[in-house]
């Protein structure tokens, strides 16, 4: 996998490696062609906040986008989806100073926080999404138990980011995070961006 990070937020506190390490897990355990590009753009509030009225049509900060790009199927990535070959699959946004807030209502902290948007932003890119109840349901299942199997992971190769959390807000369900949205208004994880061929993810 190609991992670009681009860090442009000012935020202290974002371990970069977590979040190649953890889509690199992600995108792997999908079955996704290991020569697959990913750009992760870490923002500040403003430039999150122009991009959510931009392309969401919604006021105020959000805590990730995703950005696929437009030539995609959606489900690559899913058992029953055909080798697609590398590709660029697109862009993950995420802003640490609006996603700390939400992290310490969950009870976690800001690395754990940003590693489970970032998986939720990788299966947005693979075509997952959360419009209707049974997709959401399914999507946030599959959201928990990779980031599971990441720590799990993590512990077997001796790598150790940030402790893993036993909260319950840790492995949230979608009723969770909407729970959550009411006491950090503006969260709540996005449905997926408008496809993009152009968006640069700042």
């Amino acid at each position: 996998m190609t991992i670009e990070v681009i860090n442009e937020s000012g935020y202290p506190g974002v371990n970069e490696e977590s979040l190649i390490d953890v889509t690199t897990f992600v995108l792997g355990e999908m079955d996704v062609h290991p020569q697959a590009e990913v750009t992760i753009s870490i923002v500040d509030i403003p430039t999150m906040s122009d991009l959510h009225v931009r392309w969401m049509d919604l006021e105020g900060p959000t805590d990730v986008m995703s950005f696929p790009m437009d030539e995609l199927t959606p489900g690559m990535g899913r058992p029953d989806a055909p080798d697609s070959g590398p590709a660029m699959l697109g862009d993950i946004i995420l802003c640490p100073e609006f996603a700390e807030k939400q992290a310490e209502k969950a009870g976690h902290d800001l690395g754990h926080e940003l590693c489970l948007l970032t998986t939720h932003g990788c299966l947005h890119l693979l075509g997952y999404d959360h419009v209707v109840p049974a997709e959401e349901q399914k999507m946030f299942a599959l959201q928990n138990e990779l980031l599971a199997d990441w720590y799990s992971d993590c512990e077997k190769r001796g790598v150790s980011y940030q402790p893993k959390p036993t909260g319950p807000g840790a492995f949230p369900s979608a009723a969770d995070r909407a729970e959550l949205d009411k006491l950090v208004p503006g969260g709540g994880i996005p449905a997926i961006g408008e496809p993009t061929t152009t968006h640069g993810g700042s």
